[in-house]
């Protein structure tokens, strides 16, 4: 498909999502490929839909020719009863964030874990995975403990305000990865202690929810830290970790390779994931 073909409609379906980078993020790949892409917001807070407007917005895309949808905080779940399928790694996530509309059907799949395996490979390649510590237990922490398992971390400790959250990941991983030990951590402290490297998967630290999820005096320079938040780049405890000298990564990289892997889906051809990512950071550098 050229620049001349009826652009490929995809977007993005959540709430409070007004600010994000993905359709900057999709059509400036889509423009340096030569395709015709069109990726749009549907903000429910600004459409003013309830949650269960959600099916009929779905279909009311696939009726309008769309390609897919990326999807979003709080639809990660709820998504999931509508779709007609959803691959093995999204069932076992318990979330979806892509879908793509072929033949009249919708097929869920998860890139979530795919971004933060890219993060990892691109930020911290030679850092040590075998034992990790994990705070955070939800949307995002589902895909960063998967992706975490899945290259090779043999002691998972998750730490979670919530006991539940943790016990419903904990179950989804254990079918998932029945070799590995997982651990569920009734303190940050008890999870770090000892970890290679440590992984920040919580809210925390967003514009809109500032402040750090733990104490960084917790955290040993012989660590690492991956904080999944990316704007800002920088946030509190990833500055107090690099004052500390720990080698760090912020979640820039997560959010190219989740984009990168659901405009393959959507489109059929290979993106450029580190264009993608210099092209992310120049967004943001002008924002700032």
């Amino acid at each position: 498909m050229t620049g001349t073909n009826s652009p490929l409609k995809v977007g993005l379906l959540g709430r409070g999502i007004a600010a994000s980078s993905s359709p900057a993020i999709h059509e400036t790949e889509a423009a340096c490929l030569d395709l015709a892409l069109t990726y749009q917001l549907f903000d429910f807070d600004l459409l003013g839909l309830a949650d269960d407007a959600l099916s009929g917005k779905l279909n009311q895309l696939l009726d309008g020719g769309f390609s897919g949808v990326n999807i979003t905080h709080p639809f990660k779940q709820a998504v999931i009863p509508l779709l007609d399928d959803i691959d093995p790694t999204a069932a076992s996530l318990g979330a979806v964030n892509t879908v793509t509309f072929r033949d009249g059907r919708m097929i869920g799949s998860n890139t979530d874990w795919i971004g933060f395996q890219f993060m990892l490979d691109v930020a911290l390649p030679d850092e040590p995975r075998d034992i990790v510590a994990q705070i955070g237990s939800g949307g995002a922490g589902s895909a960063t403990a998967f992706a975490l398992l899945a290259s090779g971390t043999r002691e998972l400790r998750i730490h979670d305000a919530s006991a539940t959250r943790i016990e419903a990941l904990e179950q989804r991983l254990r079918s998932a990865f029945p070799e590995a030990t997982i651990i569920a951590c009734a303190s940050a402290a008890g999870a770090i202690d000892g970890a290679c490297g440590v992984v920040q998967s919580t809210p925390v630290g967003m514009a809109q929810h500032p402040g750090m999820p733990f104490d960084p005096a917790l955290l040993d320079e012989d660590q690492w830290l991956a904080d999944v938040i990316y704007f800002p780049r920088e946030t509190e405890l990833l500055k107090a970790a690099r004052q500390r000298g720990m080698a760090t990564a912020d979640g820039a990289p997560m959010v190219v390779g989740q984009a990168a892997e659901a405009f393959r889906q959507f489109t059929g051809v290979e993106p450029d994931r580190d264009r993608m990512l210099a092209a992310l950071t120049g967004q943001q550098r002008s924002a700032a």
